[in-house]
């Protein structure tokens, strides 16, 4: 991979405060993946070989029920780590699927670096355990205290460049209720206008 092709994965590995040295070693072990929509990262039931850095498109996290259903845990888009946390800590497979929802592009490196990251205690691990962290605090508390229409502001007022780029049916199942009651809180906001 040239230089310029792996730029973006060298700039989050500087924010996660590696050294250049160590941005370097693992350089070299990355692997950029083109992904078209539907195409799977890792299937749930499994064990992932690699985290990932999204370099372009949008990615979900999706629970698929024996029952047919389906529930987006989180979205993932550009600049994100694509990591299944339980998955590394549980050393177990994944209890949900990695999938693409968008043309996309990412940066896959071994699992195994994130596990060294862990056993060292290294700042970059720290780091991303910290922004996941965060991010599912904020998510269970927008589930928790907010009514299905506020659940959906939220997401348009913090997410408004996924709203073009995602189907309702796609967000209902973010914002945890059906497309047809997204639907009618979506008309019900257009009235109100």
């Amino acid at each position: 991979m040239s230089d310029c092709g792996v730029a973006p994965l060298a700039r989050a590995l500087t924010i996660l405060g590696l050294t250049e040295s160590e941005s370097r070693s693992l350089l070299v072990q990355a692997r950029q993946r083109t992904l078209v929509p539907g195409e799977t990262l890792c299937a749930q039931g499994r064990a992932p070989t690699h985290f990932h850095l999204l370099e372009e498109g949008v990615c979900h996290g999706v629970y698929h029920t024996e029952a047919g259903r389906h529930y987006s845990k989180e979205f993932y888009w550009e600049g994100d780590w694509v990591i299944g946390f339980e998955s590394l800590l549980e050393s177990d497979s994944l209890a949900f699927e990695l999938q693409a929802l968008t043309p996309a592009r990412a940066f896959a490196l071994p699992m195994a670096i994130l596990q060294a990251w862990r056993t060292g205690r290294h700042p970059a691990y720290l780091a991303l355990l910290e922004t996941q962290l965060l991010f599912k605090e904020r998510k269970e508390r927008l589930l928790l205290l907010s009514t299905p229409e506020q659940r959906y502001r939220h997401f348009c007022d913090h997410y408004p460049e996924l709203l073009a780029r995602l189907a309702d049916y796609q967000i209902a199942a973010y914002l945890g209720i059906t497309p047809i009651s997204l639907s009618r809180i979506k008309a019900r906001l257009r009235h109100a206008d």
